[in-house]
């Protein structure tokens, strides 16, 4: 949500800010609507006055036995009652409209964010490990023998159609490790708190966190109300709306591991085969809410935190700042963390990690008291996948295939499987 006040202030900036994302130019009809809301409440608030003046003077005239300056008096109050209701209404009625033209617009880029088009406009920050060198021609993840006997579409599509697996034997135990190891990284080393939430959302949590009204048709919506998330970053984030909090108490972090639900919209024919892209997946998210002064090393913060996990499991991967006309509606500035798919022969995007300044924070009205007193603060939020535990699983077989057919599992899910590190024929660990 944009602030219809700093729009007054520099209209230019904010034109030239959404021309960086390729939008148009919308700060003079935001503030010709903006004016013409401002004209009916002052004509309410001051057609009010006079009924209030109106209304004092009918006591007088009553006290005086002035019977027709009494009647034309209490005519006009009513006379007046009515027109102040009827310009209070439409001055809603605009403050409504402005608020759904400002909540329709993207958020607007940091200053550092690369101009660009769309990916092919990214710009590399970081790489690390080397693609490994395979004797073999490598397979996709769902060619591989050992894993395509415990990874499952038909019956999937039987039961749900396209876009959606069941994982069993091995494959499901790597899947489940994987979750754990990471929620187990980010509670012990990177001190984020662990939090279990609904997958079940209202319509104020997802218009809170950007994802309404311009994207509904992305997300599942149950024939009650209730909206499938797309991911925990609408149940961690909306769960700060309206509070005010202490600046002592920032920043607050927070994970979680959920099921998440994308009607994938628009991506009709991409990454049709395997597991790549569903309409239901698993990630583990992170959520930060922070000073306004902070959210920029937080981000990095958040960042190391997600590399990390590929780092630890040896997965060769790079990271790109997203340029302007490839980022997210409520980011500010991402980063995606792009994960080394032998199968594929390229880097897949694994991780995102955005922040979005006060962008949501104003939809949801979350602030905070800074300690010198002074009046209430937007915090500021961030999120990113930490990670996307059906990608990583990807990436893990691939990267580990050997050429007889098995797969060899990183040593640091060991713990979470009975010690066992591999992947044999049949689908189940060895």
């Amino acid at each position: 949500m944009h602030d219809i006040r700093a729009i007054r202030e520099n209209p230019a900036a904010f034109d030239a800010a959404l021309a960086r994302r390729g939008d148009d130019a919308m700060s003079s009809s935001l503030l010709e609507l903006d004016e013409a809301r401002r004209a009916k409440i002052l004509a309410a608030e001051t057609a009010q006055a006079e009924q209030n003046k109106a209304a004092k003077a009918i006591g007088a005239a009553k006290a005086k036995g002035d019977e027709a300056e009494f009647e034309r008096l209490r005519a006009e109050v009513s006379a007046k009652k009515a027109e102040v209701a009827a310009m209070q209404t439409e001055a809603k009625e605009l403050d409504a409209k402005l608020t759904d033209q400002l909540a329709r617009i993207a958020n607007l880029p940091a200053d550092d964010v690369p101009q660009g088009e769309d990916e092919d406009d990214n710009v590399e920050v970081n790489r690390w490990g080397t693609p490994r060198e395979f004797s073999f021609a490598p397979k996709e993840h769902f060619e591989i023998p050992a894993v395509a006997a415990a990874m499952d579409f038909e019956t999937a599509v039987k039961t749900s159609g396209s876009r959606f697996v069941n994982l069993t034997k091995g494959v499901a135990r790597i899947h489940r490790a994987l979750a754990q190891f990471m929620l187990d990284t980010h509670v012990d080393k990177n001190g984020l708190t662990e939090t279990q939430t609904p997958v079940l959302v209202r319509d104020e949590a997802m218009y809170g966190t950007d994802k309404l009204p311009k994207f509904g048709d992305d997300s599942y919506q149950t024939t009650n109300g209730w909206w499938l998330i797309p991911t925990s970053e609408v149940t961690l984030t909306y769960s700060v709306a309206g509070d005010i909090l202490d600046e002592a108490d920032l920043p607050r972090r927070m994970t979680a591991h959920t099921a998440c639900f994308r009607s994938e919209a628009g991506s009709a024919g991409k990454d049709t085969s395997g597991m790549l892209r569903q309409h239901q997946f698993e990630k583990v998210e992170m959520v930060s809410v922070t000073h306004p002064d902070n959210s920029d090393d937080e981000q990095k913060r958040m960042l190391r935190c997600a590399e990390d996990l590929l780092e630890q499991l040896g997965i060769p991967y790079r990271t790109v700042v997203l340029c302007t006309g490839d980022m997210g509606f409520g980011a500010r500035r991402t980063y995606d963390i792009e994960a080394w798919l032998p199968g594929q022969d390229t880097y897949r995007e694994i991780s995102s990690v955005s922040t979005t300044g006060d962008f949501q924070a104003r939809r949801m009205n979350a602030r905070f008291k800074p300690a010198d007193g002074g009046k209430p603060q937007f915090v500021h939020t961030l999120n990113g996948s930490g990670l996307a535990v059906g990608r990583c699983l990807i990436a893990v077989l691939e990267n580990g295939q050997n050429e007889d057919g098995t797969v060899t599992l990183p040593e640091v899910l060991a713990p979470y499987m009975g010690g066992k590190t591999t992947l044999q024929l049949d689908g189940t660990l060895g």
